[in-house]
């Protein structure tokens, strides 16, 4: 049993945990956000009631992501998470972003020290986190209630984002699947992309902790409709999941959602991310499954395009699909022991 599932079913408890334990609880939760590539680009400080994320250079993508843009919004997912599990422990948590402005990598220091009572929305959410999945497919043909797209809506709001939602909008959603094509495209002609994007897509037989594993796309790319290119993980080696069906079909590209910031900061970046997994983890409250495209979004004159032509002048920083689907994609992450440390980052 991981600590995850001990405090969740009550084995351990706030109450009676050390400050170690909680720490590893927290950094449980945290190292389960989304990340470019599962690249998993952090490392997590502790000391007494406090817990640090810090953004680890060594993991960046550096080619698609050179300026650390998406990799902010990893930690920023990271973050969040991090958030619902002190919540969990009916803890207030109380969070500065950015605490070192001499320290950019310092992405967000948390402390606790007063408690709160116990609420339903934070033993929720935590049950999602280690349940969400990030999807790499179409969806069922199943309409989503209006209730939970606004809900969705209100979750990017309350993080200091916007979830713009193309429900019902097929011009704007066949416009955004156009600049997702276009992107991977581009991404696909670049050779040092490519290479650098296979680095993280080791093949059946690896052991590896991070990357995109074999489990977590299908061998034959699903169509959707308007189609939605993914990534191709599998560089042509035949890699992934076995189709359900021995007839393509097209299915569904779900409701598609561009989530903006309106500033463009190291710091939105970090709100886009604590947005993000905010979104994702009610939208899987709900079991509803997200797919997520940042392709046109490492492309300058693309994002520039979104953010002109689908954002209303607001930051494009997450193209995301939502629907129904009962495929579960299986990922890796490395133990919290590998990323958790007992000191603080500014006095290494």
């Amino acid at each position: 049993m991981d600590i995850l599932e001990a405090f969740a079913d009550g084995t351990m408890r706030a109450d009676t945990a050390t400050a170690d334990e909680i720490a590893q609880l927290v950094a449980a939760a945290a190292l389960q956000a989304p990340s470019l590539h599962n690249s998993q680009p952090w490392r997590f400080y502790h000391a007494d009631h406090e817990f640090t994320i810090v953004a680890n250079n060594e993991r960046q993508v550096r080619i698609a992501d050179p300026l650390g843009r998406e990799m902010m919004i990893s930690c920023g997912a990271a973050l969040f998470n991090a958030r619902v599990a002190i919540c969990y422990l009916n803890f207030v948590p109380k969070v500065r972003v950015l605490p070192e402005p001499d320290l950019p990598n310092e992405v967000a220091r948390v402390t606790w020290d007063e408690q709160m009572p116990s609420r339903t929305r934070d033993k929720e959410l935590f049950a999602q986190i280690t349940k969400r999945r990030t999807h790499r497919g179409g969806f069922d043909e199943v309409p989503l209630p209006a209730s939970l797209l606004a809900a969705l809506g209100e979750a990017a709001a309350a993080e200091q984002a916007t979830l713009t939602l193309l429900a019902g909008d097929l011009l704007r959603t066949r416009a955004v699947a156009a600049v997702v094509e276009a992107g991977d495209c581009a991404l696909r002609l670049d050779a040092a992309r490519a290479k650098e994007e296979a680095r993280w897509a080791p093949g059946p037989a690896s052991h590896r902790l991070d990357g995109v594993p074999p489990t977590a796309y299908t061998a034959v790319p699903e169509s959707t409709e308007p189609l939605f290119r993914h990534r191709d993980y599998a560089h042509g080696h035949g890699w992934g999941l076995p189709a359900k069906q021995e007839d393509p079909t097209v299915r569904s590209a779900g409701v598609v959602g561009v989530l903006s910031t309106i500033g463009d900061k190291p710091a939105d970046w970090i709100h886009a991310g604590e947005a993000l997994q905010r979104v994702l983890l009610a939208a899987s409250s709900s079991s509803v499954a997200a797919a997520m495209h940042s392709q046109p979004l490492e492309i300058p004159q693309l994002r520039d395009f979104m953010r002109d032509c689908l954002c209303d002048g607001a930051y494009p920083q997450m193209v995301l699909r939502f629907g129904i689907t009962d495929e579960r994609a299986v990922s890796v992450r490395h133990p919290a022991a590998d990323v958790l440390f007992r000191a603080h980052p500014h006095a290494q």
